[in-house]
């Protein structure tokens, strides 16, 4: 038997991986209350890729349910929740932050951010997105008043909670644990912690 490796998705920092058609991802919540942008590349061909827009129109929801699929920008299944333990609250709404994003909130020097550290991930596997798109932000609340007004909440997940995905196409993934410390996505105390994955 094989043991499972678990990989570290460092603080404000991102991670690529390959993950072949047919094997599980699971995404650990280690400290709970981490968001984990998450990214879904064809490894054929990265200008297909896991799409926000598309998998809302797929699912006829804003989240998942257990047994259903994240498409891609071709409508083809990328990423099937298969296990999630983390109170099932994930984001699709929201574009990755990006260096624009802190300095309209005040930021004057250069501030990490998910945009960059997606391109960081991939180019440590020798490759390079064709553009940034809207990650599926796991464990990210981001709760939708009637009004249409949006929210910036503290994750629901607790520590050790965990979503398991699987693989429906040869897949690059990439994950940044996000550095956002300005509003509390990454809980009340505004600190971004690492997060983990492990494939098997």
């Amino acid at each position: 038997m094989t043991a499972v490796s678990t990989i570290a998705i460092p603080a404000r920092k991102g991670k690529a991986a390959f993950l072949p058609a047919g094997k599980s991802l699971k995404v650990i919540n280690t400290h709970g209350q981490q968001v984990v942008d998450t990214w879904a590349f064809s490894r054929a061909d990265l200008t297909e890729f896991m799409s926000m827009e598309h998998s809302r129109t797929s699912l006829g929801r804003t989240m998942p349910s257990l047994g259903q699929a994240m498409v891609s920008n071709r409508r083809r299944p990328v990423l099937t929740l298969v296990e999630d333990t983390s109170g099932g609250v994930h984001d699709t709404l929201l574009a990755a932050c990006d260096r624009y994003r802190y300095e309209l909130l005040g930021c004057s020097e250069y501030h990490d951010n998910c945009t960059d550290n997606l391109a960081t991930a991939l180019a440590a596997l020798g490759l390079a997105a064709p553009e940034t798109p809207s990650p599926w932000n796991l464990f990210m609340n981001i709760p939708v008043s009637p009004d249409g007004s949006i929210g910036f909440e503290p994750p629901v997940s607790k520590p050790g909670d965990y979503v398991i995905l699987r693989a429906e196409m040869d897949c690059v993934i990439a994950f940044s644990a996000c550095p956002q410390d300005i509003v509390p996505i990454n809980g009340v105390d505004c600190v971004p912690t690492e997060a983990h994955f492990q494939i098997s």
